[in-house]
C-alpha cells in the first residue's frame, strides 16, 4: 500500500519497491567465522530444521511469534524439560514449580493478571536458556509467573507519567517545550511486561481495556496540523507502540512530512526491533531498514537529524544476527542510541549492566539512558528501589569512556519528565520515598515523588 503526502512531491513517489532496489541490504555473513555464525534457534526442537535463510526472514519471524495463551502453552510443552531444575535461589522462590505443567499453570496465572498481552518473537525465544528457565533473565523479562506477581504499591497507576493529560490531540504527547511524542501505532513486535504505555499498547487483557492508538489517516493529519502550527517544536519522537510495526511506506510518509516542516530539526524513530527481531534489518525482501536509511540520508542532506532509538535490557539479547544488523545500520550512517530499563533480576547488578553497555558500545549503538522502572501497575516484582540505580551509576561511571556512559534517569511520575536519578532533592530510604523537581517542565514548581517497591522479591 502506498500513500501520497499532500503537498510533498518526492514523498508521493516513494514506495517500498523503490527503497528495496536502492538500498538492498548486503548480508555479510561470509565475514563472520563459521564458529560464530551458529544457528542458535535450532536449539529449540520446533525449529531444529529451520534454515538460516528462513530465520532471517521477517515474514517467518512474524508468522512464528508466540501470541496468546494457547500458542504459549503449546510452545512451552515443546521446549521445557519434564522436571524443572532449581538452584538454591529458585528453590526458595519457586519451590512449588516441580514439573513442566506446574510452570505452565503458573505462567497462565501470571498472564491473567498482567496488564500487557503476550507476544514474543522467535529471536527472543531462541536466546532463552530453556534448561534453567527460572534463572534466565530474558525469560523473567517477558514471561510473567503468577507466583512472582506482587501487590501493587498504592501509588501505582496505569498511566504513571500522565501522558494522556499532556496530549493536545489524540496520539500526540507534548510535555517538553520543544519536543513531542508522535504515537503512530499501538502495536509492537513484542510486548514488554513493564511497558510504560500499558494503558494503550497491545490487545485488551483481563485487567486492562486499552486506549489504543491504531494507525489512522485522520488521527495522523490532526497530529501534523498541531506540529505545523506550533513553531517551538523542533524534536519529534515517532513511537507507539513501536515504529517497527509501521509499514515502510508509513515510515517514509511520516518522516518526509515531518522533515518538510521548517522548524522540525530532529526526528527519532523509537523501536525495540533491533533488539527483538534484528533479522528484519538484514532481510533483502523487506524495506523497513531501507526506509529508515533513506530518511536518515534525506535529513542529513537538509541539515536535519534522523536517528533510531532502540531498547536492549540484557547482553543475552544480542546475537551474531544483532551484530550484523547494527553494523549494517552503522555503515549506512544511521545513528542508533539505546534506552535500557532497570529491572530486578534482569540487569540490576553491576556486572550485567556494565557488560550490556560495553556490548552496545562495541556495536556502535550509543548507550543513552538507563531508566528507573516506571510506577506502572502489575510489575512490582520487576521494580527496584531508587538506591539500586544510584549504586549502579556510582560503580559504572569511570569504568568506560564518558561519551559511552548512559544517563541514569527517573522519568518522573506525574509527568515531570526525565531527571538524573542522582538529582533527587530528598530520599528517605526507610520509607522509600524520593522527591524531585523539574524547573523547566510545567512551571517547575511541582514536587514529583518516586516510591520504591514495598517488598523485595
Amino acid at each position: 500500500m502506498r500513500f501520497a503526502v499532500p503537498g510533498i512531491r518526492d514523498a508521493s513517489r516513494i514506495s517500498a519497491a523503490t527503497l528495496f532496489v536502492s538500498h538492498r541490504p548486503r548480508r555479510r555473513f561470509s565475514q563472520l567465522p563459521a564458529a560464530k555464525r551458529q544457528p542458535y534457534w535450532q536449539k529449540i526442537h520446533l525449529w531444529k530444521d529451520v534454515s538460516e535463510e528462513q530465520f532471517l526472514s521477517y515474514r517467518w519471524q512474524v508468522a512464528n511469534s508466540i501470541q496468546g495463551t494457547s500458542k504459549l502453552s503449546a510452545f512451552l510443552t515443546n521446549v521445557l524439560p519434564n522436571i524443572i531444575p532449581h538452584t538454591a535461589r529458585s528453590e526458595s522462590r519457586h519451590g512449588h514449580i516441580k514439573t513442566r505443567n506446574n510452570l505452565i499453570e503458573d505462567m497462565l496465572e501470571g498472564l491473567g493478571k498482567a496488564p500487557m498481552a503476550l507476544r514474543v518473537t522467535p529471536h527472543i525465544l531462541s536466546v532463552i536458556d530453556w534448561k534453567i528457565p527460572l534463572e534466565d533473565p530474558i525469560f523473567r523479562q517477558f514471561l510473567p509467573l503468577g507466583s512472582n506477581i506482587l501487590p501493587d504499591h498504592p501509588m501505582l497507576t496505569l498511566d504513571s507519567l500522565q501522558e494522556e493529560a499532556d496530549s493536545p490531540v489524540p496520539g500526540l504527547i507534548h510535555r517538553y517545550p520543544d519536543k513531542v511524542l508522535f504515537l503512530a501505532t499501538s502495536v509492537c513486535p513484542i510486548y514488554c511486561r513493564f511497558c510504560t504505555r500499558s494503558y494503550a499498547v497491545g490487545a485488551n487483557t483481563d485487567t486492562v481495556a486499552k486506549h489504543s492508538q491504531k494507525p489512522s489517516r485522520k488521527r495522523w493529519e490532526a497530529m501534523y496540523f498541531y506540529i505545523e502550527r506550533t513553531p517551538k517544536i523542533s524534536d519529534i519522537v515517532v513511537s507507539g507502540g513501536d515504529a517497527y510495526y509501521l509499514q515502510p511506506e508509513h515510515v517514509v510518509e511520516i518522516g518526509t512530512r515531518l522533515l518538510s516542516i521548517p522548524h522540525i530539526r530532529r526526528i527519532r524513530y523509537a523501536s525495540k526491533g533491533l533488539a527483538v527481531c534484528p533479522s528484519r534489518i538484514l532481510d533483502t525482501k523487506d524495506a523497513w531498514a531501507a526506509a529508515l536509511i533513506s530518511l536518515s540520508n534525506r535529513g542529513r542532506e537538509r541539515g536535519k537529524h534522523v536517528a533510531l532509538h532502540t531498547h536492549f535490557n540484557h547482553p543475552n539479547e544480542i546475537s551474531w544476527v544483532t551484530e550484523l544488523a547494527a553494523q549494517y545500520l552503522y555503515e549506512k550512517g544511521v545513528v542508533v542510541r539505546n534506552q535500557t530499563v532497570l529491572l530486578r533480576g534482569v540487569n540490576d547488578d553491576v556486572d550485567t549492566m556494565r557488560s550490556l553497555i560495553r556490548r552496545l558500545a562495541d556495536m556502535n549503538v550509543q548507550p543513552y539512558y538507563v531508566y528507573q522502572g516506571d510506577m506502572v501497575r502489575g510489575i512490582e516484582d520487576l521494580r527496584t528501589p531508587l538506591q539500586t540505580i544510584l549504586d549502579l551509576e556510582e560503580n559504572i561511571r569511570g569504568t568506560i569512556a564518558g561519551f559511552l556512559t548512559p544517563s541514569f534517569v527517573v522519568d518522573l511520575p506525574g509527568g515531570g519528565g526525565k531527571r538524573l536519578a542522582a538529582s533527587y532533592r530528598t530520599y528517605d530510604r526507610k520509607s522509600g520515598v524520593s522527591a524531585f523537581v523539574a524547573p523547566n517542565v510545567k512551571g517547575g514548581q511541582t514536587v514529583y515523588k518516586y516510591y520504591d517497591p514495598v517488598a523485595n522479591n
